[in-house]
C-alpha cells in the first residue's frame, strides 16, 4: 500500500510564457525544474513536485479530474471552466485585463436592443453584462477576436489586453475594462484536504511578492 505522504505533489503547468515564468519562480526558491526532450511530465530537483505540462484551457480539467492536485491558472480559465477550486496564491506575474475594444473612437452603448459581441470568453462575458442587467448575444470565436469588428461581424469585442499593439495595429482600442486578470496556484479542494500540512508548506516556500490567499 502506497504511503501518500511520500508521493510528490502533482502540479500542472499550462504551456508556454507561463510555465517558464512558473520555472524561473521555483528556480529561485530552490524547487527547479525542467521538461526534457519533449517529455511532459517532470520532477523537481527536490523531489517534492511531479510535474504535468498541458493545454492552458485544459488545466482545469484535469485539476477538476484530480489527475492532478494542484495548477497554475488565470482567472479566464477558471472563469470558463466553472469548477469550484481553492486560490492559494496570487502570483505577480501573468496578470493582465480583461477589456471590451471596438473601433478607434468608438463609444459602449446601451440600448433595448442586445449588445452583440464576440469573445473567446463567452462565460465571462455574459455574466459580466448580465451583472449589470444589459441583453448581450455573444459570438463565440477561437481564433483572433480582433477581426470581428475589422469584418463586420460584431460592434465590440471582449478580450484580455496586455500591450493593445494587437489592437492598436487593427485601428481598434480598449472602450472599458471590466475586469482584472490575475494568475493564481489553485488546488482540487479534495486533493487539498488531504495534503494540506505539505501544500502550505510548499506555498510558504514560494517567494514571489505575489499574495497568499
Amino acid at each position: 500500500m502506497k504511503n501518500i505522504e511520500k508521493e510528490p505533489l502533482t502540479l500542472a503547468l499550462p504551456k508556454g510564457r507561463l510555465t517558464e515564468q512558473v520555472k524561473e519562480l521555483f528556480e529561485e526558491n530552490g524547487m527547479g525544474f525542467s521538461f526534457e526532450n519533449r517529455k511532459l511530465v517532470a520532477h523537481d530537483k527536490q523531489g517534492l513536485l511531479k510535474i504535468y505540462l498541458v493545454k492552458n484551457s485544459d488545466l482545469p480539467t484535469y485539476i477538476n479530474h484530480g489527475i492532478a492536485g494542484l495548477g497554475v491558472c488565470g482567472d479566464d480559465v477558471l472563469f470558463e471552466a466553472g469548477y469550484p477550486f481553492y486560490k492559494l496564491k496570487t502570483f505577480s506575474f501573468g496578470g493582465t485585463a480583461m477589456c471590451i475594444a471596438g473601433h478607434k473612437g468608438d463609444v459602449l452603448e446601451y440600448t433595448d436592443k442586445e449588445l452583440k459581441i464576440a469573445s473567446k470568453f463567452t462565460n465571462f462575458t455574459r455574466d459580466y453584462f448580465s451583472k449589470m442587467g444589459i441583453p448581450v448575444e455573444v459570438i463565440k470565436l477561437n481564433g483572433s477576436v480582433e477581426l470581428a469588428p475589422v469584418l463586420g461581424l460584431t460592434r465590440y469585442i471582449v478580450d484580455l489586453v496586455e500591450t493593445g499593439n494587437t489592437l492598436k495595429a487593427n485601428n481598434l482600442e480598449v472602450i472599458e475594462k471590466l475586469a482584472d486578470i490575475n494568475v493564481h496556484l489553485i488546488a482540487n479542494p479534495a486533493y487539498y484536504k488531504i495534503h494540506y500540512k505539505r501544500i502550505n508548506e510548499m506555498v510558504d516556500r514560494i517567494k514571489d511578492g505575489g499574495k497568499d490567499e
